[in-house]
């Protein structure tokens, strides 16, 4: 596969996160949150299943949208279960869950390629990940956990995409979480090509994720009595500016910090993201119907940057260029952060409770 062709094993399930959380208020019209968390570990599951058979790329970039829809479901309807089910502890319980998300991620970039090389066939690597799948899909199955309902006055409320404020934390979200897609994507390559091995590259990108989880649960946790959580954010975006300047200046020495400092960045401004969102609307249902918006239109900015990476690699011979550009955007990240004063939500909002 050519680089701007790989890229949309990652772009296009992006994308298809972003359509999904955009649709998702409609699709809780129609049938109820725990059929569609149900159906979404179902698609998740068939998706990977299919992936032992896969042996085209027009199957395996199939295979990508359909996981891609399962984890969009999941993704944009979780954080108002959250809200529903924790109140005061939403803070804590979010880091949680986005620490959970990247540890996942951080599991298969080791243990794919451990797996397929361990039974001689890269099938197995990708389809293994249909047994989790089917656990957690078995597991929700047999607990009772409440979740929000949408009624006929919920229903009626005004769009979010009417909104400014709305619009711009999903730009906020989107531009942060571009850097996650484009490291998910490339950054085994990127080091692939300074001579390291499938197995080194993929462990390199679990540590990376496992950086992410501890961020993920550490940052949430000192901003919990914190109702400004901008310090916190800008805290996340100059880990990211040192580890994209790392690897630009020196990127064979000190990877592993800079892969490190990169990740708890990353990881950390992640879940300071869904939370930012959901202080915005006190009401549990408001919360989880804003965070699903800022996440639907903000997969699909965060889509962009890994077909934008490849573009540019592909272009200049280095992805030098592509880890310059992000780079450059923290620092835009950083003055749109400054907007998020929490005096302003309410407001902001249009008055949303």
């Amino acid at each position: 596969m050519t680089y701007p062709a790989a890229s949309l094993l990652t772009t296009l399930p992006v994308l298809m996160m972003g359509t999904v959380g955009l649709v998702s208020r409609q699709l809780q019209g129609i049938v109820q949150t725990r059929t569609w968390i149900a159906t979404g570990l179902g698609a998740i599951g068939a998706a990977c299943a299919y992936r032992f058979y896969a042996d085209t790329v027009a199957g395996l970039i199939l295979s990508s949208l359909v996981a891609g829809f399962g984890v969009a479901i999941i993704q944009a309807l979780m954080p108002g279960i959250i809200k529903h089910n924790y109140g005061k502890r939403t803070s804590s319980v979010i880091g949680m869950y986005s620490a959970a998300l990247m540890g996942g991620g951080g599991l298969g970039a080791v243990l794919s390629p451990w797996t397929a090389q361990r039974l001689g066939d890269w099938h197995a690597g990708l389809a293994v990940w249909a047994l989790p799948a089917a656990c957690a899909l078995l597991w929700w199955r047999i607990t009772r956990i409440p979740t929000p309902l949408l009624g006929a006055r919920q229903l009626a409320h005004p769009r979010f995409y009417k909104t400014p404020r709305a619009w711009l934390l999903a730009i906020h979200f989107g531009w942060i979480n571009g850097g996650y897609t484009t490291m998910v994507a490339w950054l085994p390559a990127f080091y692939a090509e300074h001579h390291w091995t499938r197995q080194q590259t993929g462990t390199l990108l679990g540590f990376m994720t496992a950086m992410q989880v501890v961020a993920a649960l550490v940052l949430p946790f000192m901003a919990r009595r914190s109702v400004d959580r901008r310090p916190w954010l800008m805290s996340g975006l100059l880990a990211q500016f040192i580890g994209y300047t790392g690897m630009i200046l020196s990127p064979g020495h000190f990877a592993w910090l800079w892969v490190a400092t990169l990740g708890f960045g990353l990881g950390g401004t992640f879940s300071l993201c869904l939370i930012l969102a959901l202080d915005h609307v006190k009401q549990a249902q408001r919360a989880g119907e804003l965070a699903a918006f800022v996440q639907g239109a903000g997969f699909m900015i965060a889509a962009l940057p890994p077909f934008v990476t490849a573009l540019l690699r592909d272009m200049t011979g280095s992805f030098h260029a592509a880890w310059s550009v992000l780079a450059a955007s923290v620092a835009i990240l950083s003055i749109i952060t400054l907007k998020f004063d929490p005096k302003t939500h309410q407001q902001a909002m249009g008055g949303v409770e």
